[in-house]
């Protein structure tokens, strides 16, 4: 399956992942500081695609949060959307780009994230990234090498 059509087929699937992970979200850790919650809330094997899954990962940071810089394992495309507040992103050494509730960006296999993180210091903010990846795929944040 090519990229193209993996990120097509993440998109159809976005929907329900994203009802699976307003259902998986506690409102304790809404307004909580620390800097990051990483939590796999939706995952199904593709049955077309032998080998490969698609993974619902639901991103939080509390105000001034962020993730240190990473990547991901190198079957992965991502398709995220940011769900509450605004995420400041930067992928591969490019513009820091501010997403806000709503709107949504895509990584491709290999890229590095350098920048990952809340854009307010006073709000939480939250995304669903949705990994179309090798099942095989245990760990999806991977520190730089």
């Amino acid at each position: 399956m090519n990229i193209r059509a993996a990120g097509a087929l993440s998109l159809g699937l976005l929907a329900a992942s994203a009802a699976v992970a307003a259902v998986g979200t506690s409102s304790a850790h809404r307004g909580h500081s620390a800097p990051s919650k990483v939590s796999v809330v939706y995952q199904h094997e593709l049955p077309n695609v032998p080998g490969k899954s698609i993974k619902g990962v639901l991103v939080e940071y509390g105000p001034g949060g962020s993730s240190p810089a990473h990547t991901h394992p190198g079957s992965a495309f991502i398709y995220a959307t940011v769900l509450e507040g605004a995420i400041r992103s930067q992928v591969n050494g490019g513009p820091i780009e501010v997403y806000r509730a709503g709107q949504n960006f895509s990584e491709y296999p290999g890229d590095r994230h350098g920048v990952s993180a809340n854009a307010s210091k006073t709000v939480p903010a939250r995304l669903l990234a949705v990994f179309v990846v090798d099942t095989a795929a245990k760990d999806l944040v991977l520190p730089y090498r």
